[in-house]
């Protein structure tokens, strides 16, 4: 095994547990905790079951950063990012920088308790906005994944 095939297997094992993660929190967990949860109960019940996830996602966030670029690096393809054939290596980039600005910038910084803060005067309209910031972060994700799978297997969509 060389050098790439091992870093695409741990890329793709990193985005499969954190993308993963991403489905069962907006798909499973979100609709449980809006189903079995006062309302004033949700975000903090959510933040505290989700902080423990949170930390998978920083490990695999970052796996999947460091695999993605030593690819690039290795098999020198920096020029894919010059043209659009290759969009889903920009979706990919800007998906991940979207995921790892909000774990490790937002969420520690100010995110968390600007969230708490607000679900203790308006939690209805919060958990909202939770609910519906999953779902757009998962179907983002979800068609870069569709596009990077088909792309790196020929299938240029824009041509």
């Amino acid at each position: 095994m060389d050098d790439v095939t091992l870093a695409r297997a741990l890329h793709v094992l990193a985005v499969v547990l954190w993308i993963g993660g991403v489905v069962f929190v907006t798909t499973v967990l979100l609709p449980a905790v809006r189903d079995l949860h006062a309302a004033a109960e949700r975000v903090v019940f959510f933040e505290t079951v989700e902080r423990r996830f949170g930390n998978q996602a920083r490990i695999t966030t970052a796996l999947a950063g460091l695999s993605g670029f030593y690819m690039v690096v290795r098999m020198d393809l920096w020029d894919r990012f010059l043209s659009l054939e290759y969009w889903w290596m920009h979706a990919m980039v800007a998906v991940w920088l979207l995921f790892t600005l909000m774990l490790f910038v937002a969420e520690p910084l100010f995110l968390d308790r600007w969230l708490l803060a607000h679900a203790k005067t308006r939690p209805e309209s919060t958990f909202a906005l939770v609910e519906r910031l999953h779902w757009i972060l998962l179907v983002l994700s979800l068609i870069t994944l569709i596009g990077a799978v088909l792309g790196s297997h020929g299938m240029l969509i824009i041509e």
